[in-house]
C-alpha cells in the first residue's frame, strides 16, 4: 500500500537566518509512505500529526536535519514502513522562487 500527503501546510521556526529564529514561516511537507497491508495500517491523520508537532517542537536549522530527524520518527512510530519518501518546501523564503529539500528512505533491511 500508498499512503500520499501533500501540500502540508502550517507554519514553524526552522532556517539558518536570523529573522527565521524568531518569526515562524509557512512549510509545505509531501510525504510517500509504502507499507505491506496485512492486518495493520498507518493512520495518516497521525502522521500529520505527528509530522507538525515534531518540526514546531524542534525548530531546526536545516532542513536536511529535519529530513532525517522525520524519517526516524515516523519508522520508530510506524514500524510497518518499507520506504518514504519525504520532501520540506519553504515558499515564500526567496521572493522568486519555492526551495524544497527532498529524501528518499528505505527501511528494508
Amino acid at each position: 500500500m500508498t499512503i500520499y500527503i501533500e501540500d502540508l501546510k502550517f507554519q514553524c521556526i526552522i532556517g539558518i537566518l536570523d529573522f527565521e529564529r524568531v518569526t515562524p514561516q509557512d512549510v509545505i511537507i509531501n510525504l510517500t509512505i509504502d507499507y505491506h497491508y496485512k492486518d495493520k495500517f498507518i493512520n495518516y491523520a497521525q502522521v500529520t500529526n505527528l509530522l507538525k508537532s515534531l518540526m514546531i517542537e524542534n525548530k531546526f536549522l536545516l532542513i536536511e536535519d529535519a529530513l532525517n530527524y522525520l524519517s526516524k520518527e515516523l519508522k520508530k512510530e510506524f514500524l510497518i514502513i518499507n520506504t518514504l519518501n519525504l520532501k520540506i518546501t519553504k515558499p515564500s523564503i526567496l521572493p522568486d522562487c519555492k526551495v524544497s529539500v527532498e529524501n528518499f528512505y528505505s527501511f528494508n533491511s
